[in-house]
Order: C-alpha cells, then sequence, then structure tokens
C-alpha cells in the first residue's frame, strides 16, 4: 500500500454504496455526491471503455434510447461513430425496422446513404424550408423526387442566392452538368475529386445514373477519424433494435437478426414478465449469437428471474425519464439511483452489465449512475433535440426546438408505443408518459465530444481512471458518497445571483 493510500484508508469520510443504499428510503441521482478522491493523472488518460452487454463492449458509455423521437438510422450511425450504440425503435413495421438497421449495417464512413433529395417540380420555398429545419443545402434533384431515379441535376447557394421568386421550381436553376462519382468509389477517390473540382457535394450514382449516396466536403473535413467506433467482427458499426414480448415480435427478432443488429432490447415498461421470460429463450434458443438486453427491472428479484432466463445485460428503470408518469398515473417504479445499485450490485454476481435509464439531465448524473454501479447510460431526453434525432426542428417563441415524447405518450401509444405497455388494442388509452419538446442542441459528433471530457473530469474528480476502477471501488469501499439534504442541493446548484446565464447543453 502507498503512503497516499495509507492515509485515504486512515481517514475515510462519508458512506459506502452499500451504507448509503442500505438506507430505507429511495434516492436519486441528485440526493447524495461521491466524495473526491486523490489526483494523480489527467483527465485524458481517463479510459471510458465499458461493456454494453457480456460480450459488446463499447468505447463510451452511451446509448440512445428506443424512442421514436430519438433513434433512428441517423442516431445510430452517429452513436457508434462516436462510441456508443443507438437502439431503433419499433413504432413501424418490420420492413421499416429493418431497414433502419441496414442503413446502419452498409454505411461507409464519409458516406450519406440517405441523402435528401427534391424532384425537379419542387420549388426554390422547399430548398429554403430544408435549409431552415435541416441545416444544409446542395441538394440531388432527381427525376421523380426520390431515390430510386435517375439523377437529373443539383442546387447549390450559388443556384438561388440572388432569385428573388422562391416560387420558382428548382428545374429551372439547377445546375444540369453534375460531377459525379461511380458506385464503388472509395472514400479517398472521392475526396480527390472533391478537392480538383472544388465542389460541395458530390453525387454517387450506379450504372443507371440512380443517386445511390452522397459525399459532402464539410462531413470530410468534420468526419475525418473514428478511431473509437463501435463496431463488430465484420467491420461494420454496431446497432441495436427494439422488440416488445408480443408473439408477432418473434417474426421481427429473425428479420432484424438476418439484418445484422448486434444486440436486441426486449422493450417492456415492466419487465419482471412471463412474456419477457419466454421472449428471453426463444431468443437465446434459436439465435446462438445474437445478445439480448432484458428490462426494464428495478429490483433484485425481477433482475434474478431475467438473468436466470438468459439475459446477457439489463435495463434499470421504471418511471424516472423526463417525460414519463408511471410513478404517479400507476404508484409502482423506485426511486432510479436506488434502482441501479440495487440491480447492479446483484448483476455483478452474475457478470451481467446493467444500463441506467432514464432520470439523466447533465454529466453529473451520467457520473453518479457509473459510480453506483452502472456500466452505460440509456438516454432519451439528452439526445433528442440533436441534428440526428428524427423529426424537423421548429420555432416556438424564437427557439429551434425538436419534438420529444414518450412512448407512453397518448401521441406514440396510437402510433404503436402501447406494445411494451400491455395494454395494445384497448380502446381506452392511459398516458404513462407525456408530449413535449427540446430545444436544438446540435449534432451528436460534437455533442458526444463535450460529454466525454465532461465525464472525463468527473472521474479525475473522483480519484478513479476507469469504469472498471470505479466499480472496483464501489465495490471494496474505497468510493465514498455522501448524502445531501435539500439545502444541500440548493446550495450545490446556482443560489444568490441576482441574474445569471445557465450553460447549454448545446456542444459546438
Amino acid at each position: 500500500m502507498s503512503n497516499q493510500s495509507y492515509r485515504d484508508s486512515q481517514f475515510l469520510d462519508g458512506l459506502s454504496g452499500e451504507e448509503l443504499f442500505s438506507m430505507q428510503i429511495g434516492l436519486t441521482y441528485r440526493d447524495f455526491l461521491v466524495l473526491p478522491g486523490f489526483i494523480d493523472f489527467n483527465p485524458s488518460e481517463v479510459e471510458l471503455e465499458t461493456r454494453l452487454t457480456k460480450k459488446i463492449k463499447l468505447k463510451r458509455p452511451f446509448v440512445s434510447s428506443p424512442m421514436d423521437t430519438v433513434t433512428e438510422s441517423s442516431m445510430a450511425i452517429a452513436q457508434a461513430l462516436m462510441g456508443g450504440i443507438g437502439i431503433i425503435h419499433y413504432n413501424n413495421t418490420v420492413e421499416e425496422q429493418v431497414a433502419e438497421v441496414s442503413k446502419v449495417k452498409r454505411f461507409e464512413n464519409g458516406f450519406i446513404s440517405d441523402p435528401v433529395v427534391l424532384g425537379p417540380k419542387n420549388t426554390i420555398h422547399d430548398l429554403d424550408r430544408i435549409k431552415e429545419t435541416l441545416g444544409f443545402t446542395g441538394i440531388p434533384i432527381t427525376a421523380d423526387g426520390t431515390r430510386n431515379s435517375k439523377l437529373v441535376g443539383i442546387v447549390t447557394n450559388r443556384d438561388i442566392d440572388f432569385e428573388r421568386d422562391r416560387s420558382i421550381p428548382v428545374e429551372k436553376v439547377m445546375t444540369t452538368e453534375v460531377i459525379t462519382g461511380k458506385a464503388g468509389i472509395t472514400l479517398k477517390e472521392a475526396n480527390d475529386i472533391i478537392k480538383k473540382e472544388k465542389i460541395g457535394k458530390l453525387p454517387i450514382i450506379d450504372k443507371d445514373g440512380k443517386l445511390v449516396s452522397l459525399v459532402s466536403r464539410s462531413d470530410l473535413k468534420k468526419n475525418k477519424e473514428f478511431p473509437d467506433s463501435s463496431k463488430d467482427e465484420n467491420k461494420r458499426l454496431r446497432c441495436g433494435a427494439a422488440v416488445s414480448t408480443l408473439p408477432e415480435s418473434r417474426d421481427r427478432v429473425a428479420a432484424l437478426y438476418e439484418a445484422g443488429a448486434d444486440v436486441i432490447i426486449i422493450d417492456s415498461a415492466q419487465g419482471n414478465s412471463i412474456y419477457q421470460i419466454e421472449m428471453l429463450q426463444f431468443i437465446k434458443s434459436n439465435f446462438k449469437n445474437l445478445e439480448v438486453i432484458g428490462g426494464n427491472v428495478v429490483t433484485r428479484g425481477q433482475a434474478e428471474n431475467l438473468i436466470s432466463a438468459g439475459a446477457d445485460g439489463l435495463r434499470i428503470g421504471m418511471g424516472p425519464g423526463s417525460i414519463c408518469i408511471t410513478q404517479d398515473t400507476m404508484a409502482v417504479g423506485r426511486a432510479q439511483a436506488t434502482a441501479v445499485y440495487q440491480t447492479a450490485a446483484h448483476a455483478a454476481k452474475h457478470d451481467v452489465p446493467v444500463i441506467a435509464d432514464g432520470g439523466i439531465s447533465n454529466i453529473g448524473d451520467i457520473a453518479n449512475a457509473l459510480a453506483i454501479g452502472a456500466s452505460a447510460c440509456m438516454m432519451g431526453f439528452m439526445f433528442a433535440g440533436t441534428t440526428e434525432a428524427p423529426g424537423e426542428y421548429f420555432y416556438e417563441n424564437g427557439i429551434r426546438l425538436k419534438k420529444y415524447r414518450g412512448m407512453a405518450s397518448i401521441e406514440a401509444m396510437k402510433a404503436g408505443g402501447d406494445k411494451r405497455y400491455f395494454n395494445e388494442g384497448q380502446k381506452v388509452k392511459v398516458a404513462q408518459g407525456v408530449s413535449g419538446s427540446v430545444v436544438d442542441r446540435g449534432s451528436i459528433l460534437n455533442f458526444i465530444p463535450y460529454l466525454s471530457l465532461g465525464l472525463r473530469l468527473s472521474f479525475q474528480d473522483m480519484g478513479f481512471r476507469s469504469v472498471q476502477d470505479l466499480h472496483q471501488g464501489l465495490r471494496e469501499g474505497k468510493l465514498r458518497f455522501e448524502r445531501r439534504s435539500e439545502s444541500a442541493q440548493a446550495q450545490g446548484s446556482v443560489h444568490s445571483l441576482y441574474s445569471y446565464s445557465a450553460p447549454s447543453l448545446r456542444a459546438e
């Protein structure tokens, strides 16, 4: 034992994790603090690699939630590039969900496989709307306005900047002599063409002249390398998909497996059911190499049932989400920090990782979740509102927003979200979630580095260099905690100022 370690052991303040969570009261992430440790390393030395399941590792402990306003292929691609993983929602048909998974598995870094296109009869006003909502121009024009027809032109800012009449069809202003690349071209070859021709966008076409993908100069500059990307053994980006416990989901699982999904999450608000156990057993029996995450659970007994049924990971949380009202409506659930600690402590005995799902609204909440045993954090609120989240931006009182809704909101249930709440087909819907909106947070490609740096700084303050070291410190009682009173929570936040500017979660 080093001198520093000896001194630390002589003056242990606070509580161990076991002592903190032995209190007969439910705790949230805000109800406690981690006491500071000893710093003898830089934040850059902190290793954030973790496990999603028994077999799947991630470079970042971030998972985007399977919600229809959070994760489709664009989000899943961005998450995987940045070292996390996205879980494609199932508020869609089997074919639609498979198509989203396939886009992720087919993704080639630098190639936009699902570009926005317009037809010749669309107007400049349509281009203006795309620029306002999606933030870019340079739109390929195809014969019928879909990606399944021949490329006939491209429209850039140069074509429309000085055109006063925005009702003019794009066929009158588009560039028809388009510089293109052939399908199969490498990213380096595409980059060379862009540099040589001094263009912003390079459409990639097949032998019939149909648009296959698009390469953007801005993306090439921004996305040169992703050394921490989450990839499978075939060097394809990792991607997960959610399914329900309904019998029809067995066919969905088979289709997702064929599409290359790396992990299936059985998506139930209350996962401790015979339906989920049977689904777990079915998947593990029929798809030997497919990892399965069970949930949601919040108690040791629930966790044991799903682990015994074959779960390779557990999803923890019942009611803590920002758009979830399950605890108020159903009077069932558990405070999230207590749920994470208790289930993680039990699952660790079986070497099963747990994912903290819900209740996270800042970097500190992520750090606390990992400190009490979670291996990764699943987030909806934190990733909603980003460029890669589904849906279009809109303005309200001058603020740029995106829609964000709970899967148990009336709106989402009408679209199929009630499959996770055992009330599908009921004429009367009892909402366990709400619909709302969140502020634009920019791109995931900028947001994840921001979250990662904040997390590294938190680990440094705690005195631990990795998720594994942090969990070992938790088990050995070296990681110390302290309860916070309501006045301590108030004092630990902004107070006593006449006015202030709140920090934004939007990373530039």
